[in-house]
């Protein structure tokens, strides 16, 4: 036998290696699709909140902040109170939109990782199947019932302080727990017990693309921590420091209906978005290093060519640098800083889009071969 026949041969048995670990309808499979898509739904729903509300947000909140001062340097206690409860209704706006992206992507991020540890789970098949179609779907239940907190509100509900919306999302949440309950029970009857695990082991391949994320990641998280534990030592004490000293002032000079109120909030707001910059690269760069982490272990089941699956590797880590860089640079360039680094964040989707049609694509040629087969 030839060498080129052997190594077609290897190459044949690799491939079939790999089938065997996705098969239709597997919870492997379904976690893997539902991953992607929500991290890819998530991130999207992210660009399109920084673009569309989250500058425009802050700047009715400042506006708002202004004239309550005003209002209580006038002595208007009224307008104080309805001033700040517009204030609350635009911090809940924005609070529920950001926990609707957090919350989204990282139930991806759990999906993948449920994927990656199916091969340790002692449950029956159509048990691990059911778990994972429940947790996808109270991985986008959740973040839709976040959204809708805001709107919903409490109409037409029946208890005092809760609304349908939120009554959605803690449904979803628990849901998760449950999922994420009956999941480690698996795990632990592997462990303890003996008992056989569930899928097969995830094939062990050293392709460019799989060792580029694993090393891209890893420096990513690295960064991030680096970066967290320099903004802990030099900034996060003084930033407390400058925010209490600017309310005092601010409160101080309301109540004695003196000027120099509006420097106090154009003060606030700066430091606000001070924090938030530095906060959001810190978080992001962690979040991107996990995420070319986990996708590396799904680059087996990327059915492209291997130029395609290296574009798609590099354009992730390129988004995923170039989003937490220019939103550190938004303070001294602005909104061509925050532009940047939504292109940033566009790259990253597109990367997560590119590699969910290659797998998409391979599920497809498995279903296929088997259709043929049968």
């Amino acid at each position: 036998m030839s060498a080129r026949q052997q190594g077609e041969m290897s190459t044949q048995v690799v491939l079939t290696n790999i089938a065997a670990t996705f098969a239709p309808m597997s919870a492997r499979r379904l976690l893997i699709f539902g991953g992607i898509a929500l991290i890819s739904g998530g991130m999207l729903f992210g660009d399109i909140f920084a673009v569309f509300v989250l500058h425009q947000n802050g700047g009715q909140t400042g506006q708002a902040l202004l004239a309550a001062c005003e209002a209580a340097s006038a002595g208007n206690s009224i307008a104080v109170k309805e001033i700040f409860q517009q204030v609350g209704r635009l911090l809940e706006d924005h609070g529920t939109k950001v926990d609707a992206h957090v919350h989204m992507t990282d139930a991806g991020y759990l999906a993948l990782l449920l994927a990656l540890v199916q091969p340790y789970v002692a449950l029956p098949p159509r048990r691990r199947q059911l778990l994972a179609g429940l947790f996808i779907t109270g991985g986008l239940l959740l973040p839709i019932g976040i959204f809708l907190i805001h709107y919903v509100g409490l109409a037409y509900s029946p208890f005092a302080v809760i609304g349908w919306a939120s009554v959605l999302a803690d449904t979803a949440g628990a849901l998760l727990i449950v999922v994420l309950i009956v999941e480690a029970h698996g795990l632990c009857r592997f462990l303890r017990r003996g008992a056989a695990g569930g899928e097969l082991a995830l094939p062990k391949d050293r392709t460019w693309e799989r060792r580029m994320l694993m090393a891209g990641g890893t420096a990513l998280i690295l960064l991030g921590f680096l970066y967290g534990a320099w903004y802990a030592g030099v900034d996060l004490y003084r930033h407390e420091a400058r925010e209490s000293q600017i309310l005092k002032n601010m409160l101080d000079a309301a109540a004695g209906g003196q000027g120099g109120t509006v420097v106090e909030v154009a003060s606030y707001r700066s430091l606000a978005a001070e924090k938030a910059v530095k906060i959001a690269a810190h978080s992001h760069v962690i979040e991107f290093g996990l995420l070319a982490m986990l996708l590396s272990f799904v680059q087996p089941y990327v059915y492209l060519s291997d130029r395609w699956k290296r574009r798609w590797a590099m354009t992730l880590l390129a988004g995923s640098i170039i989003l937490p860089v220019f939103v550190l640079l938004e303070l001294n360039l602005g909104l061509l800083a925050g532009g940047i680094a939504d292109v940033g964040g566009l790259l990253v989707i597109i990367a997560l889009v590119g590699m969910l049609v290659g797998v998409l694509r391979y599920s497809g040629r498995l279903d296929a071969s088997s259709g043929a087969m049968e």
